[in-house]
């Protein structure tokens, strides 16, 4: 079996579970035509020399859907680019664990499920997948109206007569009568 068909055909298997040693972030990106986008893979293990490689699956999983390898990020050479990928529209750069996917000029194409991998002995570990969805116009939140409300009027009622307010004018009623 040739190596490239071994590793799809484990790809296909691996990336059902996904792997807590590969973080990948956001789990959906959602871009606008033309415009770039930047993928996360995380290590929460040390990889020394290992190599990661980003893969993309175009459809959901299926047993007809395949992945394409897209680059890989070595050590000692940097981005290395997948046969028929456009090198000046991808690459991967490494941040301390991090290891980012850059995609430039992104098209509708472009679309699908981006994985980081390693390989390591025997197996091979999956992140869990970044969705990427490219759109030709992003969606727009709508901004709730605001509908004018009347300001309430304030109605007082009378204040009721209370003991004391009673006496105060029975009292003034009492002096008015000596000043007559």
């Amino acid at each position: 079996m040739r190596p490239r068909l071994w590793l799809l055909l484990a790809a296909q298997l691996a990336v059902l579970r996904g792997s807590s040693v590969l973080q990948q972030t956001p789990a959906y990106i959602q871009v606008q035509t033309n415009k770039m986008a930047m993928l996360s893979c995380e290590a929460k293990i040390s990889l020394g020399n290992m190599r990661i490689y980003w893969l993309r699956q175009r459809q959901a999983p299926s047993s007809d859907s395949h992945h394409e390898f897209l680059a890989l990020w070595d050590s000692t050479k940097g981005t290395v680019h997948g046969e028929e990928v456009e090198q000046e529209k991808l690459a991967v750069f490494r941040d301390a664990s991090r290891f980012i996917l850059n995609l430039t000029s992104v098209k509708p194409e472009d679309s699908g499920i981006y994985f980081c991998m390693i390989i390591g002995s025997p197996e091979l570990t999956f992140g869990k997948g970044t969705q990427l969805s490219v759109v030709d116009f992003l969606p727009t939140t709508a901004q709730p109206t605001k509908k004018s409300t009347p300001k309430k009027r304030v109605c007082r009622l009378p204040r009721p007569a209370t003991q004391k307010g009673r006496r105060r004018r029975a009292r003034l009623r009492f002096i008015k009568q000596f000043y007559k």
